[in-house]
């Protein structure tokens, strides 16, 4: 049992998590990463896979997880739970979810969207009943607010890469993007009752458990989506996942 709500629990950390997904679009203003993340051009640098042999027995285990034990929980997820409870649980995590947002605009120098991020929490929380409704919609600025993750930081502060590693059960993701979900990890105030709770068979594993279940069929969605129809499916997850947080660290 400890084992089975360990793995459910880390899973909607892996490279589709919420904060790394989906992309922000529509910035206030670009971001200006240095040289280190972008290079003349304006093209995010090569990423080097020096762990390829590792990294693809990794992928083949996580493939296997994510086939054979997510995914039917997900579809037992989808099947018992209305779509509009689904929603409501969803936005109620996005909600909890702000610090992570708040602080990495700060910390990239956007303290106008910063502002934002706690103006949407104060309404979201009073008004949508702790998050399950999402009247900050209605207000045109904070509607579609781009979620900054600490990766996205890291790049803007010029930080490179580093290399493309596949973890266990996480998934995808680079030296760099290791670190961002280390910090948006213990940002996270849903993952900070797990800490507190101390043990797995304790109530402290519950909100991160139910944060990984309810995230599990958009995150599964965009995993099978990436690899749908691929020769190489290793590598077309590689290639979707660099491309997506290459986007992050230019916008």
């Amino acid at each position: 049992m400890k084992t089975t709500i360990v793995v459910i629990w880390m899973v909607p950390l892996l490279a589709y998590s919420s904060t790394q997904s989906p992309m922000p679009v529509a910035l206030e203003s670009p971001k200006s990463a240095s040289t280190d993340a972008l290079d003349d051009y304006g093209n995010a640098p090569e990423v080097s896979d020096p762990f390829e042999s590792l990294n693809r027995n990794l992928f083949s285990f996580n493939d296997r997880l994510y086939r054979w034990v997510l995914t039917p929980i997900s579809k037992t997820y989808t099947s018992v739970v209305p779509l509009l409870v689904r929603k409501g649980i969803h936005q109620a995590f996005e909600n909890l979810k702000f610090p992570v947002r708040t602080i990495n605009s700060g910390l990239q120098g956007n303290f106008s969207r910063s502002g934002k991020e706690l103006q949407k929490f104060a309404l979201n929380t009073l008004g949508g009943l702790g998050g399950l409704l999402r009247p900050s919609d209605e207000i045109p600025s904070l509607r579609e607010i781009p979620a900054e993750d600490f990766g996205q930081t890291l790049a803007t502060w010029g930080m490179g890469p580093g290399p493309y590693v596949v973890l266990p059960i996480l998934g995808p993701s680079t030296g760099r993007e290791t670190l961002g979900w280390i910090g948006d990890y213990s940002l996270n105030p849903v993952n900070w009752t797990l800490a507190l709770g101390g043990q797995a068979n304790d109530w402290g594993w519950i909100p991160s458990t139910g944060n990984t279940v309810q995230g599990l069929p958009e995150q599964l969605s965009n995993y099978n989506e990436s690899k749908a129809n691929a020769v190489d499916p290793y590598t077309a997850i590689k290639s979707a996942y660099i491309q997506n947080r290459n986007k992050a660290a230019r916008e």
